[in-house]
């Protein structure tokens, strides 16, 4: 009788362990919810599915735990839409979230070129976070090579093979632009104390700085100066409490095509966009001042450029209640002469980031960032080509790569295309 209970007895253990182990086994298996959320190095958001909700309902059930990003995510990507006869016939640059690396496209989404450069290869013992994962900006070069921007790393640049030139090791932020004689101009910042402009604490002054066709530093000039010594010293009041008092974004070296409209457009000046601030300035390098700056409609802007119409096109945030828009704006009056705030049904929506560029057909190529998303607009806001991203990450694909730019290149300024 006791044989038997002691045989029983060791019967339920052994069940009992058996239940254990395979518990065990089925947690080794299948992830946790938590990790579900974690996100890979580099820039990620949640991708925005094929139909989405209108914006009230997408921000309801972004907010609710758990359920953030569970919708499904676009099936199609790169190219999903082209109307025939009206896509502008230039390739196209981008960079993304995922690495470090540019694609150069066809606009049927064919990949003509591609360049490639982890950071801690450009820069040997350096040591890469998340946002040196990727180029944040990226410039074609005549010689079919590329300079890239990573953010808050340096500037590299690249030959048609991807082989490294030279690098630049500094505090480079959001944009780069070449210059003619083969140098660039670089968006820079330093911590730093300015007690006659923020006394008290210290702040992130934000600086374009000139580097040669070699790479090497040859000046700066401080945005933040810039503006206080000017007659448009308003716009720093009120300043962020926070260190990232300007944040530019943005800057474009003007071609004086502008100039008999008024000398604000001279040859040679900056056109910037200082995010914190809400403000676009036109700066004059020489004389490192500005000669004017405007808060306008927009808040959060980025990308504004001065076209051949000598109005403004910029990428508006959050300035239509929050949500994104597009506007061209003539820079003296204020007038807004062209709008895109998305389609009927899906709003655009980038609250950091974005971008928006004029075609020479007319067209207008619009970035949406954050939701990896790039459209060419009709003049009458009819979307003629669509690109979504395909670079995706999670287990459902439901992570898309932050599309920071996309830029059309006439193929004069390319080369032949780059490679790795």
């Amino acid at each position: 009788m006791r044989r038997a209970r002691t045989v029983t007895l060791l019967a339920i253990l052994l069940l009992i362990v058996l239940a254990a182990l395979a518990g065990l086994r089925r947690l080794r298996q299948e992830p946790v919810a938590a990790a579900e959320e974690t996100f890979p190095t580099g820039r990620w958001h949640r991708a925005a599915p094929d139909s989405p909700a209108d914006a009230v309902e997408r921000a309801r059930l972004l907010s609710l735990p758990y359920l953030a990003g569970r919708q499904p995510a676009p099936a199609a990507t790169g190219v999903v839409r082209a109307v025939a006869g009206r896509v502008a016939p230039v390739r196209r640059l981008y960079t993304s979230g995922h690495g470090p690396e540019a694609f150069l496209i066809e606009p049927d989404g064919t990949v003509a070129g591609r360049w490639r450069q982890p950071y801690e290869r450009a820069f040997p013992g350096a040591h890469g976070g998340s946002d040196l994962a990727y180029f944040r900006r990226a410039v074609p070069l005549p010689d079919g090579g590329l300079a890239a921007l990573f953010q808050g790393g340096g500037v590299v640049r690249l030959d048609a093979r991807s082989r490294l030139v030279w690098a630049w090791r500094g505090a480079t932020f959001n944009d780069l632009w070449p210059l003619p004689g083969g140098g660039f101009l670089v968006l820079t910042k330093e911590a730093r104390t300015v007690p006659e402009i923020v006394p008290g604490r210290e702040v992130l002054e934000d600086s374009v700085t000139e580097l040669s066709p070699e790479g090497r530093p040859v000046r700066s000039v401080s945005l933040l100066r810039a503006l206080h010594d000017s007659p448009f010293s308003e716009v720093l009041e009120p300043l962020s409490t926070g260190e990232d008092i300007l944040h530019a974004n943005t800057i474009q070296v003007l071609d004086g095509r502008c100039a008999g409209r008024s000398p604000l457009y001279a040859e040679g000046n900056w056109l910037v966009s200082l995010r914190e601030i809400d403000t676009v300035a036109i700066v004059d390098p020489a004389a490192g001042r500005a000669v004017w700056a405007r808060r306008g409609p927009w808040r959060r802007q980025h990308e504004p450029t001065l076209l051949s119409s000598c109005r403004i096109l910029l990428f508006d945030n959050r300035g239509l209640d929050g949500a994104s828009r597009v506007l061209e704006v003539d820079p003296l009056t204020g007038e807004i002469a062209w709008s895109w705030a998305g389609e009927a049904g899906r709003p655009l929506s980038s609250p950091e980031a974005g971008t928006a560029e004029r075609l020479a057909n007319g067209n207008t190529m619009v970035v949406e960032s954050e939701a990896g998303r790039a459209f060419e607009i009709g003049p009458e806001g009819e979307v003629v080509w669509e690109f979504v991203s395909p670079h995706r990450a999670g287990r459902a694909n439901e992570l898309v790569a932050t599309l920071f730019e996309m830029r059309s290149v006439p193929r004069s300024e390319e080369g032949d295309g780059g490679g790795t």
